[in-house]
């Protein structure tokens, strides 16, 4: 039977909830197929029929994956902030790719607060220092109120940083991929001025995508270039960062302090965490397992944002998000 309806195929697994809101939100414009619903084998054939996948793990979910199974598709709309996990060979030239910009934003940059204030304030170390009797009340900590926060990836989470660490009194020193903005900044460069912003700053935040230009960008040398003292933080994705090369900063430089929400070995590509290097028995090092964005109420925002850009894909109208395959590939 024809529809004229595009055809939404959602891939992964999804809650009732989750699933009524989406049908609030685009049932009116498309009709929504949900892939995990349906036995195996019909599965390859609602993908030959899909005009949009709406998908947190494309490769998971999808594979094993035919020739042309997804020869209809015109839009890839992914739940994930990041589109580093895309098998961008295997996919049409053609095929529109939005990741979910944003949508983690403000639940990320408190997170970013949280452990560089934690740092700082030397607040573990103090803790576990209780733990064994021991009161060092005299102690100094540190106060950001007039330092400088370095923020590498000025996009959606890099931006509610900068709000809540300028609130926090700190100067602001930017990068992202025009050296423009509309944000109170003193200073906005590219990754051009990458020397400059990092050995400026006493806190550092990571907030980019990960790309082929942006894997390894902080390495020896980089690092290097920052404060004795500095705080740096990464939010975005382990592999921005030499893994080797942090490990022997901090371990040489115990003033140096990072506070990690990501790794390079996780559950998500890997099914296991694990570290190559020691990080966690660094009284340096504040970590967390990539949950920066998990707060009540993020999946109903997520996939409201999600949503929202495939309707203006569907309408013609621009989409945020649009991942530039050459990025990637």
């Amino acid at each position: 039977m024809h529809m004229d309806k595009p055809n939404i195929v959602v891939t992964y697994s999804i809650g009732d909830a989750r699933r009524g809101q989406l049908k609030e939100l685009l049932g009116k414009d498309a009709r929504l197929s949900f892939l995990t619903d349906m036995p195996t084998g019909l599965r390859e054939q609602i993908l030959i029929d899909a005009d949009v996948l709406l998908s947190w793990n494309l490769p998971k979910e999808l594979l094993p994956a035919g020739p042309g199974l997804l020869s209809r598709v015109k839009m890839i709309q992914l739940l994930s902030a990041g589109a580093d996990h895309l098998p961008f060979p295997e996919l049409r030239s053609d095929i529109v790719i939005a990741s979910n910009v944003g949508a983690y934003a403000s639940p990320m940059a408190e997170h970013v607060l949280a452990m560089a204030l934690a740092l700082a304030k030397n607040l573990l170390r103090e803790h576990q220092n209780l733990l064994r009797g021991e009161f060092h009340q005299s102690v100094l900590n540190r106060q950001l109120a007039g330092s400088v926060c370095g923020i590498i990836g000025f996009g959606g989470i890099g931006r509610a940083t900068a709000r809540l660490m300028r609130g926090l009194g700190l100067r602001i020193y930017a990068v992202n991929t025009s050296g423009r903005t509309d944000e109170p900044v003193e200073f906005i460069g590219t990754l051009k001025d990458l020397k400059h912003v990092l050995s400026s700053s006493d806190v550092v935040s990571i907030s980019l995508p990960l790309m082929k230009a942006t894997r390894g960008l902080i390495g020896k040398q980089e690092l290097g270039w920052m404060k004795p003292d500095a705080i740096l933080i990464n939010v975005a994705r382990g592999a921005i960062i030499d893994e080797e090369a942090l490990y022997e900063q901090l371990r040489n430089n115990p003033r140096f302090q990072a506070g990690l929400d990501v790794w390079w070995i996780e559950p998500f590509n890997s099914g296991e965490f694990r570290t190559t290097y020691p990080f966690l028995s660094l009284p340096n090092v504040l970590g967390s397992p990539h949950n920066s964005a998990m707060v009540p109420g993020i999946n109903e925002e997520s996939t409201r944002r999600a949503a929202d850009n495939v309707k203006r894909f569907l309408r013609g109208e621009p989409i945020t998000g649009l991942v530039m395959r050459e990025d990637y590939v």
